[in-house]
């Protein structure tokens, strides 16, 4: 949408109608029967947005006065940059804008139209179109530059939008003091609907409306969600993530409503066909199912609905006096003998009553009223085998739809998991799925349609009574139940998707936190029978020492052995990693075999099963040729395996995510929004964890927030071309790196302070006999040129503060008697303990004319420890040095194991034994989770460690079933 920026990687995207279930897209008005609802999976690409130019560095500013343009011409250039007042202020203009103004304002757009007595709406209805105009406020990326622009010396703000030479001070809100009210919650969209894109993306997503407010701002700004999730969480309540992505992938749901709408209507304008109450029609919509229930009669190529063709034999006049002046209206005299729908009584009856069922059908109070009545109702969702399938399926699919052969369940209490099983069923042929809206729906609807929504404003003869009656069921039956239908199995759907897209994530960012196993050699093993298991060395720094191919299943156990234990030995590795792929299974019993007898003596080796999922995709990939071009693909899926396990955010980013994200029903759901999700906590996992910008892959660096492919070549270049980055300033002189991409990546960017340090005292040793440029490079002294200084080490880029608070927290340094260069020792959490105790951290923020979030963030990068990673507070791999086979488990037995899969209706754990078991949804409570660590929703993610008991084993079926005993 024209409205949303587009950011090259992770960016969730509302779904086109061609996307959906079929029945979204068919028509409830156009055949007598309605074809029954079709889940396709029905994959297309969605309309790009326009490309941003990232080659561009300046953004357009915001109007300025006269007066003001000349002040900014003045202000000075300096090198040395001091972010923190602007983008305080810019921070603060957004915050608490829930205070009402006391300003003279237009009419509340979240006010509630009135509805017919006796009826009450939860839905969100907004003003009409007019209502929404708004004066457009400022960016809030952009610092609003107050009536005296001064030249400071000590204090000054460097403006993110800015040129990076520009120097504003800012009076409005110094140094982020809130500023209550900035624009309120109205926001100016490109297509205006009659329902205002703030009130209903809250009521939506049940997220504050200033919080929501905050968001489409932030968004329309090229905010990323790391970014805004770290640096902005006092504008968005500190929400997590996973509902910044959430509140973003339902604005693109409204916004697409909204485009569409206006699309429609600018068509139907152009054909001459558009109404006012059609328009007014349009602009209430927001699902993409009641657009398409509007449009469907005007879309091209339908042959119209039975309204539409009574309407062309000129009976409208005839229904709407019905209504409105029934004493005068006199059906005979529209009978035309020799004319098809016109030749009798009977036929000019039925043309009314067609035309009243379509006014009853798209009247916005009548399906309000309906949609209120079904949620007071029991409505099911049924499923049967289908016939055909009892008689010409396979039998083994069948079987694997028993449970839903004879199923129902009110839509209210279904499960996600089961929704998309009967769509997956459905989609297959072996069910029939249904939507049961009891008969007292109908019963109640028609009375109140009769007796109060339509009821004549005069006395009605009986025979225009029995028409009345039969156009209200006649509109239920042929256009609304249908409608009705639709619309509970496509919110059932897309629920179902969305939390199962959610649950991908969630084990995805569980996988790529895993805790790394660092300092050590590993031996990775890719297992397999014919052609051998693959071997690789890799060294602690990732490097790699040897890689073989070993025949262990095919005679050769013995002599292979020898190989094995010489290579051990030779390369003092301890630790093997072995792929969870074909012959896992036997490979790990050859090695628990000879780990148990000592073999290796006097190393002590242990070993680990780790998934190798996209290894095999990867090995073949472009990025691994130009990697490991010496190597066979077989065996860099080795090299993939034991990486996984020293390093596992940096391998696994290498392979798509929806090659190694675990879950359930990955291909039934919108494989776009699957890969925005997928992609979108690839960025959280890197950004948050941080990398090492001058050691880190190019690969690695493009899942940086804001930065992509591009931008991540142009800082590889420039680090071979003028050697490592000193600070983040220097980021500035990378090509393509403009101010709004520096303040989306700086935050995440790390610097070793020690290798720092030493290549600085190289450089100044040199500097005797040489001059350094600007590149950092030696070179000849030239009489005309100015050498340039050696950019100075920066103590702060080493913490996850983002340079827009560099002046606060030294400010805060000067308050506590720190000094930079100790950061992350026990002095300094001593002084920041001893001032937050005396004055509170609110006290404290207070007094530094901030927020008490970015106080905090501050505190935790001055105080946590050099080389502290967010990882460390997930589980590592579960070694081991035995095996257990599914024939030694016992019922009531007490085991402890490493989770491999979360779904919504369980955990799959593996406990060892060469098949996973299973812990019921039921099984796993809040009692049982452990307190310590800050879980984002009740439930485990692959690679957490738990202790649990066999609740049953079923060996013919190979099935475990577990129960939770606790997380270790």
């Amino acid at each position: 949408m024209p409205s949303l920026p587009r950011r090259v990687k992770s960016e969730a995207k509302a779904r086109t109608s061609e996307e959906l279930p079929s029945f979204l897209n068919s028509s409830s008005e156009s055949e007598e029967e309605e074809e029954e609802w079709k889940p396709k999976r029905k994959v297309t690409s969605r309309p790009r947005l326009p490309k941003r130019n990232e080659a561009k560095t300046e953004k357009a500013a915001v109007p300025r006065s006269p007066v003001a343009k000349k002040m900014v011409k003045k202000v000075a250039i300096k090198e040395e940059m001091d972010v923190s007042l602007p983008i305080e202020d810019n921070r603060m203009r957004l915050l608490n804008i829930k205070e009402e103004d006391t300003s003279p304002k237009p009419k509340s757009l979240n006010e509630n139209p009135k509805v017919p007595k006796n009826m009450k709406i939860n839905s969100f209805q907004g003003k009409n179109k007019t209502s929404l105009e708004i004066d457009e406020k400022p960016s809030t990326s952009v610092p609003v530059v107050a009536n005296q622009v001064k030249q400071e010396k000590c204090e000054e703000a460097f403006a993110i939008d800015e040129p990076p030479s520009k120097k504003i001070k800012l009076n409005a809100s110094p140094e982020g003091k809130p500023v209550k009210n900035l624009g309120g919650n109205k926001i100016k969209e490109e297509f205006e609907m009659n329902w205002d894109i703030v009130q209903a993306l809250s009521e939506i997503t049940n997220v504050e409306p200033w919080v929501c407010a905050n968001l489409i701002r932030l968004f329309q700004e090229e905010n990323t969600i790391p970014f805004i999730a770290r640096y902005r969480k006092e504008l968005i309540n500190n929400l997590e993530a996973d509902a910044l992505r959430e509140v973003q992938q339902t604005l693109e749901e409204l916004r697409t409503v909204a485009k569409k709408a206006h699309t429609m209507m600018q068509k139907l304008k152009k054909e001459g066909k558009l109404s006012s109450c059609l328009s007014t029609s349009l602009l209430n919509c927001r699902t993409l199912e009641e657009l398409d229930h509007v449009s469907a009669p005007f879309k091209t190529g339908s042959k119209g609905t039975k309204a539409q063709r009574a309407k062309q034999l000129g009976l409208e006049p005839a229904a709407l006096s019905l209504l409105q002046n029934p004493v005068e209206l006199n059906l005979f005299s529209y009978i035309r003998p020799n004319t098809k729908g016109l030749a009798n009584i009977q036929e000019v009856e039925a043309g009314v009553q067609h035309i009243l069922a379509d006014i009853f059908a798209k009247d916005k109070d009548t399906l309000d009223f309906i949609r209120k009545l079904c949620q007071q109702k029991y409505i099911s969702i049924q499923s049967t085998l289908a016939k055909v399938s009892s008689k010409n399926g396979n039998e083994k699919d069948i079987d694997k739809f028993q449970l839903y052969h004879e199923f129902s369940c009110h839509i209210k209490n279904i499960q996600h998991h089961q929704i998309l099983a009967i769509n997956r069923g459905e989609n297959l042929k072996i069910l029939t799925v249904k939507v049961n809206i009891p008969d007292g729906v109908k019963n109640e609807f028609c009375w109140w349609c009769v007796n109060e929504r339509w009821r004549p404003k005069q006395f009605l003869k009986p025979e225009f009574m029995r028409i009345l009656r039969n156009s209200v069921e006649d509109a239920y039956k042929r256009l609304i139940h249908p409608l009705l239908c639709r619309e509970f199995r496509s919110k059932l759907t897309s629920d179902a998707e969305k939390e199962s897209v959610m649950m991908f994530g969630r084990n995805l960012r569980q996988l790529l936190l895993t805790n790394p196993v660092r300092g050590r050699t590993l031996m990775g093993v890719d297992p397999g029978y014919k052609h051998g298991c693959k071997l690789a060395i890799i060294s602690p720094t990732s490097q790699i020492l040897h890689t073989d191919v070993v025949y262990l299943h095919s005679g050769q156990g013995f002599r292979e052995a020898e190989k094995i234990k010489r290579l051990l030995l030779q390369f003092n590795c301890s630790t093997v990693v072995i792929g969870n792929g074909t012959a896992c299974r036997e490979t790990e019993a050859y090695f628990a075999d000879l780990i148990m007898k000592k073999y290796f003596a006097p190393l002590d080796v242990v070993y680990c099963i780790v998934s190798e999922a996209g290894a095999s995709i990867y090995s073949v990939s472009p990025e691994a040729a130009k990697e490991m071009p010496d190597l066979d693909p077989n065996l860099r899926s080795a090299v993939s395996i034991a990486r996984r396990v020293q390093d596992p955010l940096a391998e696994l980013v290498k392979i798509e995510p929806k090659h190694i994200g675990v879950g359930m029903y990955q291909h039934d759901v919108s494989q776009t929004l699957l890969k925005a999700a997928l992609d979108s906590v690839v960025e959280e996992c890197v950004s948050f964890v941080g990398v090492d910008i001058n050691i880190c892959s190019e690969i690695l660096l493009r899942h940086i927030a804001g930065l992509n492919a591009n931008r991540a070549k142009n800082i590889i270049e420039w680090r071979e071309k003028n050697g490592p980055f000193i600070n983040r300033e220097q980021l500035k002189e990378v090509k393509g790196l403009g101010p709004k991409t520096f303040q989306q990546c700086a935050g995440f960017i790390r610097f070793n302070q020690e290798y720092i340090k030493t290549f600085c005292s190289k450089k100044t040793e040199l500097g005797s006999s040489g001059v350094l440029t600007k590149a950092g490079v030696l070179g000849k002294k030239k009489s005309k040129t100015t050498p340039c200084a050696l950019p100075l080490p920066n103590p702060l880029d080493q913490t996850c503060i983002h340079p827009e608070s560099y002046n606060l927290a030294m400010r805060f340094l000067s308050l506590i008697g720190g000094n930079a260069n100790d950061i992350g020792k026990s002095d300094m959490q001593q002084k920041v303990n001893a001032v937050i105790q005396k004055e509170g951290l609110e006290g404290t923020a207070k007094s530094l004319n901030t927020t008490v979030h970015t106080l905090q963030l501050i505190i935790d990068g001055l105080t946590q420890p050099e080389g502290y990673d967010i990882r460390t507070d997930f589980d590592k791999p579960d070694f081991k040095r035995s095996i257990v086979c599914l024939e030694d488990l016992s019922v009531g037995a007490v085991l402890t194991g490493k989770v491999e899969n979360a779904t919504q209706f369980g955990v799959f754990v593996d406990i060892g034994v060469g098949r996973a078991g299973l812990i019921p949804a039921r099984n796993i409570t809040e009692a049982k989770l452990s307190k310590v660590k800050k879980r984002r929703s009740l439930g485990l993610g692959p690679g957490e460690r738990v202790e649990v008991k066999v609740l049953k084993v079923d060996i013919p079926r190979l099935r475990i079933t577990l129960d939770l005993i606790r997380v270790l």
